[in-house]
Formats: structure tokens, C-alpha cells, sequence
């Protein structure tokens, strides 16, 4: 889905035939018979290890089978040195670009290509092979290259998925626009960084409600191997009043044997749970039920309590910007902002002061007692239908934690002699 600009697509060019590679900034158009002689083929990419790898990737290749001359044209390119790139990044302005293979690189990348690929030759008329050339030479042109890149809505998938529907005349988006699907762009997420745990629980905290809607079929096309599968079952007219496949032939580029991307998303529930447990269950066996704590536990204390505020302020604080100042919809009015959000950030002073003095301060109570509420409120939000979002897993893990710092302030306060008046008695 993203692409960094050394990629595995080149490598592909010596695995296509005997054809000289030609394709280069400024070359001329490769036919003098519009359409005759092109063969328009898609390329698929599967899997890779990187995680901007782990939605694969496709392309369009151009062959001119009497020239010798191909093109492999592909999106969603980026580039870590690019001006302003991680500032563009943080505010969900990115701008990535469309890339024109490098044959130059291609024996050098050939060695290190690791991922599947597929290449399948599409049955297109001579004027919509013609068509699609002189869309995509257009741009491929320096000033339209770029364009304002978007994880879901507009990735290297997308771009392609666009382009074929175009020159096919709308019969990609007929036939795939009107059903919806049982999954969503959180379901193919949380599916496709089924491996890599920390990207996973990235992915599980910012993204918000957006991403929970059912997507169609036209729109989980995101998905390089989603158009891939799609593309077979267009129907194209054959010339002869009938109509053929929209895939003259396939083929398999590159095996290497690696499996498949997983069917369905982790059980990680079990392990979020378990995680808040123990942290929220270490905090309140450190308070215990006694009058008085050593040194030890009170350092075990604030920095359990204190170090998940300070978390759950920075975290929430990255929703609530995101929100506020950027263009990252699908972080857009998270509910786990109900779970984690800036008015932790007290806590930690609250544990601080508790460390030094030895005494809990009673508006640290009442913080502890409305972010636990809010962190209830939260999760009720998730059982009512039609509201919350998908976000079982980031409860499981915080709820646990907000009840134990609400219960383990109540008791540290009672330890310095009163009673507190914020009805949160009863949590401890």
C-alpha cells in the first residue's frame, strides 16, 4: 500500500520476456498504430516484511510488442528525504507521488525481491490500451506526479483501480460499487499487522469510527490482492457480439514460497485484558490495606500510577491533536479519548506529591474518580448498537487500569486521616 522509491516492481522487468527495457523520462510515444501493438498487463505484489509492505503493491506495465519499449507505472511512492515529509506526515498532508520504473536498478533489486507477484494481461481494445498510455504518460509528467496521498481513499490500489474503470468504461465500479462487505478498513488493518504487535496496537488506538463502517467492494479494491481477484470476474465484449473475461491471461512472476497474508485478525483480546489486569491489579496489591507503605512500594505506586497518566495524557493528547489540526479522518473523533486523554496529565503530580509527602491530595481523588466514569461511560458506549466504535481490545487494556487508579486513590487518601467527599468511596 505504501511504497518506499527502492522497491520490488523493477526487479519484475527481467521476469516479463525478452523485451528491452526503454522506458525513460522524455521518450517519445512507443507506437505509430495507437493501440495495436501495446499489451496492458496488471502487476501484483504480495506481502513483504516492512510494514508500508504489509498491503502489497501493484502497477500497470505497458508493452509495445514491436518496438521492444515498456513502461512500469505505479503509485503510492514516497520518500523519506522528500521537503517537509514528516511535517506533512504529522498533519496528514502527505504527499506521495507516481513513479516510472528504473530499469537501472533492477538486477540489484531482482536480488533482494522476497514477495509474490502476479502479472495478468488485461483483454483491452486496441483504443483502450491507447487510452490508458496516454493517461498515464500524462501523469507521469514532473508537475502532475505528485498527489495527496491517503492510506484508504487514494493509495497505489485505488489509483490503479481508477484508471482500468476508466478505460473500461465504469464496468469495475457497476460491478462492485452496490455490495457492501462484512469487513471494514479497521478488519483488513488489524488482519494484514496480524505479526507485528506494536504496529498493531498503533493501528488499534488511533484509529476512530471511521474506519468501523462496512466497506464495499469497490472500496476494499484499497487492497492490491482484493483488485487482483476483482478484475477476474469483469466482463468485457470479445468483438464478436459476446462478451470474455477482462484477464486475457495470468501468470505467476514470483513465488518464493512464503505464506500467504492471514485470513482474519489476532484473538488479541485475551492478551489486552490480561495486560490491564496486571498493571491495573500490581498498582492496587502495591496500595494494599494497610495504614502506612515503605519507601519501595511507594515508589512502585507512583510509578505504576504516575506512569500511566503520563501515557494516557501523551497518547490522548496525540488523539485529540489529530483530531483538532490534522487531516487523518480515520483518527477522527476516537472514542478512545473517553479511555485516554490530556487531563491525565495531573495524575502524575498527584503520585508525585503522594511519593514526598506521603499523603494523596484530594483533587487527585476526584480526577482519579471522573477519568474511572469516563472510562465506564466509554465502554457502555461500545454495548449501545449503532455507536462506540471497534475498540474492545484498547478497553479491555485501559478500563482495568482507570478502575484500579480510582480505587488505589481513594485508598491513599484515607491514609491521611480523612474522609473524602467525592462519593468514590465505594470503588475502593
Amino acid at each position: 500500500m505504501i511504497r518506499a522509491r527502492r522497491n520490488l516492481l523493477p526487479a519484475l522487468l527481467l521476469l516479463l520476456g525478452p523485451l528491452t527495457l526503454g522506458a525513460q523520462e522524455g521518450d517519445s510515444d512507443p507506437t505509430t498504430r495507437p493501440g495495436e501493438s501495446l499489451r496492458v498487463s496488471l502487476i501484483t505484489v504480495g506481502q513483504g516484511d516492512v510494514v508500508w509492505e504489509r498491503f502489497g503493491h501493484n502497477a500497470i506495465l505497458i508493452q509495445d510488442e514491436e518496438t521492444g519499449w515498456q513502461a512500469f507505472y505505479h503509485w503510492g511512492v514516497f520518500d523519506f528525504e522528500q521537503v517537509d515529509f514528516i511535517p506533512r506526515l504529522i498533519r496528514g498532508t502527505m504527499l506521495y507521488s507516481m513513479g516510472v520504473a528504473d530499469p537501472a536498478s533492477a538486477q540489484e533489486e531482482n536480488e533482494r525481491a522476497g514477495r509474490p507477484a502476479w502479472v495478468q494481461e488485461l483483454a483491452l481494445t486496441p483504443s483502450q490500451r491507447w487510452e490508458l498510455l496516454a493517461l498515464v504518460q500524462e501523469n507521469a509528467l514532473p508537475e502532475n506526479r505528485e498527489y495527496r496521498y491517503d492510506y484508504y481513499l487514494d493509495n497505489c490500489s485505488t489509483r490503479v483501480r481508477d484508471y482500468l474503470d476508466r478505460i473500461l468504461d465504469g464496468r469495475l465500479g457497476a460491478l462492485f460499487s452496490a455490495d457492501t462487505t462484512a469487513f471494514t478498513y479497521r478488519w483488513h488493518t488489524r488482519r494484514l499487522l496480524r505479526d507485528m504487535p506494536l504496529y498493531y496496537l498503533g493501528i488499534q488506538f488511533v484509529l476512530g469510527p471511521t474506519a468501523d463502517r462496512p466497506i464495499t467492494e469497490w472500496e476494499e479494491m484499497f487492497l492490491p490482492l482484493s483488485l487482483m481477484n476483482g478484475i477476474r470476474e469483469v466482463q468485457v465484449p470479445d468483438g464478436n457480439g459476446g462478451v470474455r473475461s477482462a484477464v486475457a491471461s495470468e501468470r505467476v512472476l514470483l513465488d518464493p514460497g512464503r505464506p500467504g497474508p492471514p485470513a482474519s485478525p489476532p484473538p488479541a483480546l485475551p492478551i489486552f485484558l490480561a495486560i490491564g489486569i496486571l498493571w491495573g491489579g500490581g498498582l492496587l496489591w502495591l496500595v494494599g490495606a494497610g495504614s502506612d507503605l515503605g519507601v519501595g512500594r511507594r515508589l512502585g505506586v507512583a510509578f505504576l500510577g504516575g506512569g500511566w497518566g503520563l501515557l494516557a495524557a501523551l497518547s490522548g493528547s496525540l488523539l485529540l491533536g489529530a483530531w483538532l489540526f490534522t487531516d487523518h479522518i480515520f483518527w477522527y473523533a476516537n472514542f478512545n479519548l473517553f479511555q485516554v486523554n490530556p487531563l491525565f496529565l495531573l495524575l502524575p503530580v498527584a503520585f508525585l506529591l503522594f511519593l514526598f509527602r506521603g499523603r494523596f491530595p484530594r483533587w487527585g481523588v476526584k480526577l482519579a474518580m471522573f477519568l474511572g466514569m469516563a472510562s465506564t461511560f466509554g465502554v457502555a458506549l461500545e454495548l449501545l448498537p449503532g455507536l462506540g466504535q471497534k475498540n474492545a481490545e484498547i478497553l479491555a487494556l485501559t478500563l482495568p487500569i482507570n478502575l484500579a487508579l480510582w480505587a488505589g486513590a481513594v485508598r491513599l487518601y484515607r491514609r491521611g486521616g480523612e474522609e473524602p467527599s467525592t462519593g468514590a468511596e465505594g470503588a475502593g
